[in-house]
């Protein structure tokens, strides 16, 4: 994703009171929609708080977080026709 003009960034930032404030009447609407004033609440912890975070776990069945245990790089000579063996020989 390109990177905003330091301008326009300025420009969007001059309104955060109103968008704050915005926010802030929405979720305290009685007669607002539970989706909009749930959105809205959202909106304001993840300003304010920052986004929860979301772990990677390895499946529905398992939900412990992934392990990586070994990550390793192996070089493969395109013209060697032998599949059994990916190491070069030495």
């Amino acid at each position: 994703m390109a990177k905003a003009p330091t301008d326009l960034r300025s420009l969007a930032r001059s309104h955060t009171d109103t968008a704050v404030k915005t926010l802030a009447s929405i979720m305290n609407m009685s007669d607002a929609p539970h989706a909009a004033r749930v959105s809205a609440a959202a909106h304001l912890l993840d300003r304010g708080w920052g986004k929860p975070k979301q772990p990677v776990t390895g499946g529905d069945e398992d939900d412990r977080p992934l392990k990586i245990e070994q990550i390793q790089r192996v070089i493969i000579d395109p013209t060697n026709t032998n599949r059994e063996g990916t190491e070069a020989a030495t």
